[in-house]
Order: structure tokens, then sequence, then C-alpha cells
């Protein structure tokens, strides 16, 4: 038997490295080894993929686990083999552990059966009310961390699709930039079933959009 158990990940496609790129850029479809040309061309992806999925969900719609893999797939998939599909590694940031590769289908699971069943389709008339399920379902997602690169960006992408269905303008989430420790914070309090860190993040949000 190898040195390795049947726990190392460090063959999986989504744990390596392109070669060339001194560890700074994932394994991808393009040959890409500079990090500035893959955050160009994640951006670009993502703003065709967000154009597609405008004309893909109605304002009726009740997103599903299925959808997210879909707008990740779709966003990404010319970019890394693996797009679309749960990760298979462990994640941090900061210290702070998202959820193990091994339950992440489960906690999809849940996800699609209570925040995505409760807040989308996103037509509520209160704006706290719309804060609010912006903020749980954004801050579950992050949580979750499905995906093993594009969380954060696919979690503004669905909060944009649910604020269309609210009734409000293209969302632009700068102040997530701005205040990346009250994010963070923010995103660490939905472990404890505490949105209003969250919420309040995106009242602000909607405030400025308006």
């Amino acid at each position: 038997m190898n040195d390795k158990t049947r726990y190392d990940t460090s063959d999986l496609p989504e744990n390596q490295f392109e070669p060339g790129s001194d560890g700074a850029v994932l394994r991808n479809l393009r040959g890409i080894t500079s990090r500035h040309e893959m955050e160009l061309a994640e951006t670009r992806e993502l703003l065709r993929a967000t154009e597609e999925a405008l004309d893909t969900y109605s304002l009726e719609h009740r997103f599903t686990a299925a959808d997210i893999c879909a707008l990740h797939q779709n966003w990404l998939g010319s970019i890394y083999g693996w797009a679309g599909r749960y990760r298979q590694v462990m994640m941090s940031k900061g210290g702070f552990p998202f959820a193990a590769p091994v339950h992440i289908p489960s906690l999809m699971a849940e996800y699609e059966r209570t925040a995505l069943m409760r807040f989308t389709p996103c037509q509520f008339a209160d704006q706290q009310q719309i804060a609010l399920a912006l903020a749980t379902v954004h801050a579950e997602l992050v949580l979750i961390h499905p995906f093993r690169e594009g969380n954060g960006r696919l979690a503004r992408l669905l909060s944009t699709l649910m604020g269309l269905q609210a009734g409000l303008p293209i969302l632009r989430f700068s102040l997530m930039d701005e205040q990346r420790e009250r994010y963070f914070a923010a995103v660490q309090a939905g472990l404890d079933l505490n949105y209003e860190p969250m919420r309040s993040l995106f009242a602000e949000i909607i405030e400025r959009c308006a």
C-alpha cells in the first residue's frame, strides 16, 4: 500500500495548479498561468453568464440546487473541468473552515428545501423582508461553499437575480469589498442563524442602488 491514504486529495484536478504558474493559478482548460489573466477571463465569463442568466430565469422562478450548479457550470465551464460539480477538497478562509466535502450534497439539498424554497421567487413587498431574503440565501450559500472556486461571486449573481425578482435594479456589491471584515463577520454570524448583520449589509446595498 502506498503512503497516500484514501483521504488524500492532491491528485484531484480541482486541487492542482497550472504548470508554470508557481502555484498561483488553478489547473485550467485554457492553460492560463497568469493570475491577472485568469481574473480577467473569469470576469469576462461572469459578465456573459450573467446576461444569459437574465434571459434564462423568470421573475417567478424558484431556484434549486441544480440551478446553482448550472449557473456555476455556465460561468466557469470553459475554464475549469470541474465547474458545476461540488468540490472534493477541504477549504477555509482566515482559519474559518467551510463545510466538509462529504456533507455538501446533503447541505445543498437542505438549502433548497429551506432558504431557496422560502425566499425564491423573491417577491416581497417590504424592503426589509427583501433584504432578509437576500441575506439568508447569500450567507447560507457562502457558508456551504459548494464549489472549488467562485462561491462568493456566484452568491452575488444569485442575489442579483433575486433582486430583479423583487423589482430592484441591478445590485452593486462594492460595499462588500469596501467593508470586507464586516462582510466576513456577517457570513460567520449565519452559522448561528443570525442573519441580521448580513441583512443590514444588504439593506445598505439596496439603498445605494435605489
